[in-house]
């Protein structure tokens, strides 16, 4: 597992790590890979505060490539997320400690993930060893604050696919989805609905063509968000020569969402040659 995702509960419910001797020692297993599998994981650090931790785990889980939702140092709670791959949808990550030095993670994965539990364990509690009291841990969260997570390299799907993850993720928190594609770029391809002028450049709208099989992948909304991809500067030329139905593949960066209105933007959008 190269990623994972971590809750950390909110403060008032947190138990007293120091009853475990190390975070491996406390590390819990929860539910199945049908319901969904929990791991839990949890530490205590002498001399560190609320804000502390969140400043330490901001620069700890951008370094290893999580997307970053929400930093609160005030309350010492975050939301993170293991990054979307082409294979696999993220899951969300809530973190939280409390005035104690205690630390509680809990990965939530979706219904049919599987992690062993050992690739959990290292993962949750590598990070959370990493973790420092006093002035040490004070430095090491004014830095951390500071750390943002490193654009990954375009996520390849077909637009049908973006769509129906996309719809899903809005119809439940349409806030987080903002938060969650922020920076990221996309190569999605599919047949051609619409070309037309956009301020000074041209869009790109996909048709969204579904069909029993694609209707019926278990975890997936329907299709009910249109994609829009706004092209480069010097693409003139092959927005005018698209058609509607004609196959086009673009890569671009997520732009905005208009909820009400059903659409995503996508942003300096070039052809794959």
């Amino acid at each position: 597992m190269k990623r994972l995702v971590m809750t950390i509960a909110l403060a008032a419910g947190l138990p007293a790590a120091a009853n475990a001797a190390t975070c491996e020692q406390g590390f819990v297993k929860k539910g199945n890979p049908v319901t969904g599998l929990r791991f839990i994981a949890t530490t205590n650090v002498p001399g560190m505060s609320p804000a502390s931790a969140v400043g330490q785990l901001n620069g700890i889980v951008a370094a290893k490539g999580y997307d970053i939702l929400a930093a609160e140092q005030e309350s010492g709670s975050m939301l993170i997320e293991q990054p979307q791959t082409g294979k696999a949808r993220s899951f969300p990550i809530e973190i939280a400690a409390d005035g104690a030095g205690n630390v509680r993670m809990e990965a939530k994965l979706r219904p049919t993930m599987g992690i062993p539990e050992a690739a959990a364990k290292a993962e949750m509690c590598g990070i959370l060893n990493q973790l420092k009291g006093g002035k040490a841990g004070e430095a090491l969260a004014a830095k951390g604050m500071q750390a943002t997570t490193a654009a990954g390299a375009p996520i390849r799907m077909s637009v049908l696919r973006f769509s129906q993850d996309i719809t899903g993720e809005a119809d439940k928190n349409s806030a987080a989805v903002p938060l969650r594609y922020k920076n990221k770029s996309f190569t999605l391809y599919g047949p051609v609905a619409y070309v037309g002028p956009v301020g000074d450049s041209y869009r790109v709208e996909w048709k969204l063509v579904s069909n029993v099989l694609t209707d019926i992948v278990p975890g997936r909304s329907s299709a009910g968000m249109n994609v829009n991809c706004v092209l480069a500067k010097g693409q003139g030329p092959y927005a005018l020569k698209l058609k509607p139905g004609k196959h086009a593949e673009l890569t671009g960066t997520f732009d905005r969402l208009d909820y009400g209105l059903s659409l995503v933007w996508l942003k300096d959008c070039r052809p794959v040659k």
